[in-house]
C-alpha cells in the first residue's frame, strides 16, 4: 500500500501482517482524490476520517496539504500504527482518536468541511451512518460544515439515493463512494 498523490507521493504504509482492516484501494483513492482536488483548496479544510483502518485516507489528505485531520479508530493496535506512521511520515496536525464511531459522532464538538466514513463492510448499522453523521447532536446542524461533503465508502449492495443529503455515487471497481451534502 502506498500513499498515491501530493507530497507524500511513492512512501510505503506498512502494516503488520494480520491487520483486520480492508484499506481503500489505489485506484478508488485515485479516483476520490481526482474529484476532491477539483473541488476543494484542501490546504483550507478540517477533515473527519472515520473508521480509519490504516490510516490511509488521513495520509492522502496530509499528503495533499491538509493542516487538521481527526483519524477515528477503535482499534488500539491500529491506532497505534497512524500515530506511529503519521509521525515516521512527519505529518502535523493528525489527530488520532481512539474511539467507536457511533460513541464519538455523540459526543463530537467540531464541525468539518470534508468526512469520510470507510466502516466494515458488514458492519451493523452502516446505513445508519449518514444520519448519525447529520444528525450528531454535540454540534447544532450536524458535523458537517456548509458547502462540505460527506464521503461514505460501502458495498454494492447498499443504495443511498433516497437519502435527502445524497449527491451521487462514484463507482471505482468494487467500491463505491456514496457523496452527501
Amino acid at each position: 500500500m502506498r500513499i498515491i498523490g501530493g507530497s507524500l507521493k511513492g512512501r510505503q504504509v506498512m502494516p503488520p501482517s494480520g491487520f483486520k482492516a480492508r484499506p481503500t484501494t489505489d485506484f478508488a483513492k485515485e479516483g476520490l482524490f481526482n474529484v476532491l482536488d477539483n473541488e476543494y483548496d484542501l490546504s483550507t479544510v478540517r477533515v473527519l476520517d472515520l473508521f480509519s483502518g490504516t490510516g490511509s485516507i488521513s495520509y492522502e489528505f496530509a499528503s495533499r496539504g491538509v493542516q487538521e485531520i481527526y483519524s477515528v479508530e477503535m482499534n488500539p493496535l491500529h491506532a497505534s500504527f497512524i500515530k506511529r506512521s503519521a509521525a515516521s511520515f512527519g505529518i502535523r496536525g493528525m489527530h488520532v482518536v481512539r474511539h467507536n464511531v457511533f460513541d464519538f459522532l455523540e459526543i463530537c464538538r467540531l464541525d468539518f468541511d470534508i468526512i469520510f466514513a470507510d466502516p466494515p463492510y458488514e458492519i451493523e448499522g452502516l446505513d445508519t451512518i449518514p444520519d448519525r453523521v447529520f444528525g450528531a447532536p454535540c454540534v447544532p446542524g450536524g458535523l458537517l460544515r456548509d458547502g462540505g461533503v460527506f464521503i461514505l465508502e460501502h458495498p454494492g449492495s447498499y443504495s443511498f439515493d433516497n437519502h435527502p443529503r445524497y449527491l451521487r455515487e462514484k463507482k471505482y471497481g468494487n467500491v463505491h463512494f456514496s457523496f452527501f451534502r
